[in-house]
């Protein structure tokens, strides 16, 4: 690996609603640095980024892919992430590893409901953030449009670093407002020129309006401006890059990725104005004393944190981010899921679906390891001796499922396949119906989980059908009970199996399930206690109603045990005997899962697509209107939206179009 130093290096991500043209802009800053010598189109399934066939088949982003290159000196390494709301935890697992993120937006479709998702993953994970408006070329383009939707959707602020020159098919250039420059995009290359009399007469009001508005979050900034003392381009941008790295503003440039036109502005603005691994807050991680603070350091203790598992067709590879000390091929390093010693048997650099082995990877990178079958996401890779364990990845858990059917000779692959497919993303489960043993997925919505069926076809040769979806319901408690009693006692003459326990199960008002254990005395071990706390967390998976519990309080409050038949196992049944008997003697309300849907729809079918809402049990949070266009925002439930996207095309004659995204659950409405 290019052993740039750590102030020069950006990890950073592309972030966007669908369309937005994340792929293409990733494609043609590969090209831009020399990373690739021909461009790849999205349309034509050869972008470098989409190299799964089921992506380029759809024309879709799928996965997060990796890829380096180099610019100014600096090296920068980049994740295209998907736009999909069902691939939303491809986003989220990106974010919780990425020191910035390039934010794409459509110069038409400005500010999308997926914009607004993926802006909010980033604001919760702390990532600063640069803007790009996309696509000025096309018919409708209008940039001050999408500015403003930026700061008022978004609550952002904003900061245009320069303005378009033309737009649609007359695009041709950027005035840049740092540096007092005109940029111009000729068939023959670009050109760059300082401003002239006429710019300066032209433009230096708006230069002096950024000017202000960065300097009310940077003093020394401020200081200058109120000394009205010239402010020159280092010290703006100098100012513009600390008030971006304290999440003050976004700095934005335009241009049109498919055109090839912007891209050095994006280029530089990731330089100037992203952050590099030095100037993240250390992370914190939990050891055998405590917590403690990590910063990237090259000498300090090992810590590095596997945030994607991605099978290809010569085996595994976990992605890792490496946060402080070294990861070297051979070194025998502690992972924290299976808490056991693994080695490194080799180390990759990625691009894309492509690797080069490397002999160790450093604080600030990010690598594959290649070949650890059982890695998991969210584990936590330290040194042996100093154990330790970073943040996990918040994933939401799926709301759809699908029954799937198989040939008899194929339900062990399909077990494995299965398996391999849980493995590599979070947001998808496998399992069965315990009535009829039928095999079970559940994802994040319909799209996701034709993918997965898709990949069972593709990847693994097996022909298997779907059957009818299930929403993912949830149950919770609907009174407290008190002291219930789970016993087991099986004492004939042998090794005998002895337990007793008494539990308090209480109903919260969030949805965590919370174990508590409040015996005094020593009435039950603390060995014993895991196991209560194992065996109640296991007939917490499912209900009276057959669905998870959640929003649940459960506190041990007594006990015994025998000196000779006591065992682990059985104070797992026992407790899991007294959760049954609470749960049956509270009773449990089913909770729904709850779909944000927006709608896209020519003014002329509001009152169709309204009615058709409502009939689905949609309620209407807002109206708005654009270019001729009503925009619905509303919430429905996830089981009533089958097959919404093609009764809406029925509707409005395919003229409509809509995103769902999940926003929650709620107490379901028989």
């Amino acid at each position: 690996m290019n052993r740039t130093p750590l102030s020069r290096r950006r990890n950073l991500g592309i972030i966007a609603h669908i369309d937005a043209g994340k792929t293409t802009l990733t494609e043609r800053l590969l090209w831009k640095a020399g990373a690739i010598h021909r461009m790849g189109e999205v349309h034509d399934g050869a972008a470098t980024t989409d190299y799964s066939e089921i992506e380029r088949a759809r024309g879709i982003t799928i996965g997060a892919a990796a890829v380096n290159l180099d610019w100014a000196g600096h090296r920068l390494t980049l994740i295209d992430t998907p736009g999909h709301i069902d691939f939303a935890i491809e986003v989220e697992r990106s974010l919780r590893v990425l020191d910035g993120a390039v934010a794409v937006f459509c110069a038409v479709a400005g500010v999308q409901p997926q914009s607004e998702a993926v802006w909010r993953q980033a604001s919760r994970n702390g990532v600063p953030l640069v803007a790009f408006v996309n696509k000025m070329d096309r018919t409708g383009a209008d940039f001050d449009r999408v500015v403003a939707q930026i700061r008022e959707r978004l609550g952002a602020r904003a900061w245009p670093l320069g303005r378009p020159l033309g737009a649609e098919g007359q695009l041709y250039g950027w005035v840049d407002f740092v540096g007092r420059r005109v940029v111009s995009w000729t068939d023959e290359g670009t050109v760059v020129r300082g401003w002239n009399a006429d710019d300066e007469r032209a433009h230096a009001a708006l230069r002096d309006a950024l000017v202000a508005s960065v300097a009310e979050h940077d003093d020394a900034l401020a200081e200058a401006f109120l000394r009205d003392a010239e402010v020159d381009a280092a010290q703006l941008s100098a100012a513009l890059r600390r008030a971006t790295l304290a999440g003050a503003g976004v700095p934005l440039v335009a241009g049109s990725a498919f055109k090839t036109k912007g891209m050095e502005l994006v280029l530089d603005a990731i330089v100037d104005y992203l952050p590099s691994p030095q100037d993240r807050p250390a992370v914190q991680a939990d050891g055998d004393a405590g917590s403690v603070t990590l910063p990237p350091d090259t000498d300090g203790p090992l810590a590095a944190l596997v945030f994607k598992v991605e099978q290809q067709e010569h085996g595994p590879l976990a992605f890792v981010r490496v946060y402080s000390g070294r990861l070297r091929v051979g070194d025998t390093v502690w992972a924290s899921h299976r808490e056991r010693s693994v080695r490194i048997g080799r180390l990759l650099s990625i691009q894309a679906d492509r690797g080069s082995d490397l002999p160790q990877a450093e604080a600030g990178d990010i690598v594959a390891v290649a070949g650890w079958k059982d890695a998991a996401g969210g584990e936590t890779l330290s040194a042996p001796a100093r154990p330790l364990r970073l943040e996990a990845i918040t994933v939401q858990p799926p709301v759809l499922s699908w029954r799937l059917t198989a040939k008899a000779g194929d339900l062990l692959r399909l077990g494995q396949a299965l398996a391999v497919l849980a493995q590599e993303d979070p947001s998808f489960h496998a399992g069965s119906d315990a009535d009829t043993g039928e095999s079970l997925i559940w994802g994040m919505g319909e799209l996701h989980l034709e993918v997965k069926v898709e990949r069972l076809r593709n990847d693994w040769g097996l022909d298997v059908s779907a059957g009818a979806p299930r929403v993912a319901y949830q149950e919770r408690p609907r009174r407290a009970v008190h002291g219930v009693e789970g016993k087991l006692d099986k004492q004939n003459g042998g090794a005998g199996h002895f337990a007793r326990v008494h539990l308090n199960l209480v109903p919260r008002e969030d949805d965590a399930i919370v174990f508590a254990d409040c015996t005094r005395g020593g009435v039950v071990p603390a060995a014993f206690v895991a196991a209560v706390e194992k065996g109640v967390r296991a007939a917490l998976a499912e209900g009276p109603q057959g669905f998870p519990v959640v929003g649940v309080e459960v506190t041990l409050v007594d006990g015994q045990t025998h000196a000779v038949d006591s065992t682990d196992q059985a104070f797992q049944r026992a407790a899991a005997q007294a959760v049954r008997a609470a749960l049956g003697e509270a009773g449990t309300g089913l909770l729904e899962p709850v779909m944000a849907v927006d709608v896209d729809t020519p003014t002329g079918y509001l009152g169709d697509v309204l009615g058709d809402l409502q009939r689905r049990g949609g309620r209407v949070g807002g109206i708005g209107e654009r270019d001729g266009n009503s925009e619905v925002q509303a919430r429905a439930p996830l089981a009533r939206l089958s097959g919404y996207t093609t009764a809406l095309r029925s509707l409005t004659q395919g003229r409509a179009s809509a995103t769902m995204r999940f926003d929650g659950y709620e107490t379901a409405v028989a």
